[in-house]
């Protein structure tokens, strides 16, 4: 059984052969939007970044900081060993070492990711504490990213600890387990979600002040700041799922402001498919109105675009807190999408 502690680096380096490794070392894999302004503190806002490595050893150190942001919130980190369930655990203090121990004897794949959303502050990955640390496999040459809402961001899910209604609004959080990171790993495909709770295509929800077209390019999306660089990370699929937070608008001032993103995201990323999904926790009025209307965007788009699609889930999954989908359901809208893509891009 493996179990997982909280503890500091010193008593760690003290009391066992671990060695550390720094954060921009070579070996230690990343992927997402990063700020490595300093390489060896990357820094990360969006739900979904995440670290993978290779360590030979029956214990490993992750070294994290986090942002604390009001001096309130402290991320969710998800942590994958190998081929076993996902370990999600908070964050206790600005700097932590999050400790698995108790592994078999030989090597491990290690997968560390950013749980929560930019709401909640950044994260800084520090390094690893480990015996060994080993060239990883290269990385997946199939990439998805995921633009979105609260849904994407995997907000609401996970009652496994905390249930609705009880602890903070984020304590229910589990990206690692939304449906984005679910569909890339069934098709063996790296993910990247670039995604903020309460955000749409034209007006937002919760005076969050910005809407997707304004921030899509942004390390720091919430608040609008970083410049990312699309270049390093082209996905071959890009999918979006706006409109829950837009509600049911004028159909022809939607449509063309859909439009003009799509045109805007067409000129960053000249290769991928683009796939317009409707929200999953739509209402059927709702659900009703986004449907009809990207259907009728991609058959309008189609000459000067033909790499569009547009994708309606099969009924409403609003489980979780705050009617957002539970991590069941979210399997359930990942096995609808994973089917989708599969069959789409012949994978």
């Amino acid at each position: 059984m493996i179990r997982i502690a909280i503890l500091s680096l010193l008593l760690l380096l003290g009391k066992t052969n671990l060695q550390f490794f720094p954060a921009n070392n070579a070996y230690l894999q990343y992927t997402g939007r990063l700020d490595v302004t300093d390489p060896t503190a990357p820094k990360a806002w969006s739900p979904g970044v995440y670290m993978q490595c290779t360590i030979e050893g029956t214990s490993v150190g992750i070294i994290l900081e986090d942002q604390h942001q009001y001096n309130a919130n402290y991320n969710y980190i998800s942590i994958a060993i190998d081929q076993q369930a996902p370990i999600r655990v908070q964050m206790k203090q600005v700097v932590d070492t999050l400790f698995v121990h108790n592994l078999p004897k030989g090597k491990h794949h290690i997968t560390v990711c950013k749980s929560t959303e930019g709401n909640i502050g950044y994260i800084i990955f520090k390094g690893i504490l480990a015996e060994k640390l080993l060239p990883s496999p290269p990385k997946p040459s199939r990439k998805i990213e995921y633009y979105g809402n609260s849904i994407t961001c995997g907000t609401g899910s996970d009652q496994s600890v905390i249930p609705c209604g009880k602890g903070a609004w984020h304590d229910q959080h589990n990206a690692y387990m939304s449906y984005g990171p679910l569909t890339a790993r069934a098709l063996h495909a790296q993910w990247q979600l670039s995604a903020v709770s309460g955000i749409g295509l034209m007006h937002s929800c919760c005076n969050i002040g910005i809407t997707m077209p304004e921030v899509f390019d942004k390390i720091n999306m919430r608040e609008n700041k970083l410049d990312w660089d699309v270049n390093l990370y082209q996905p071959d699929v890009v999918t979006i799922a706006l409109g829950q937070n837009d509600g049911i608008q004028d159909s022809t001032i939607f449509s063309n402001r859909y439009a003009d993103f799509l045109r805007t995201m067409r000129s960053k990323y000249p290769k991928s498919t683009f796939v317009l999904l409707n929200s999953p926790m739509a209402d059927p009025s709702l659900a009703n109105f986004l449907s009809k209307n990207m259907q009728a965007l991609v058959q309008r788009l189609h000459e000067e675009d033909s790499n569009i699609y547009t994708y309606t889930f099969k009924k409403r999954y609003h489980a979780g807190c705050d009617d957002h989908p539970s991590l069941v359901e979210h399997t359930q809208i990942a096995a609808e999408l994973t089917a989708f893509i599969k069959h789409m891009k012949h994978w």
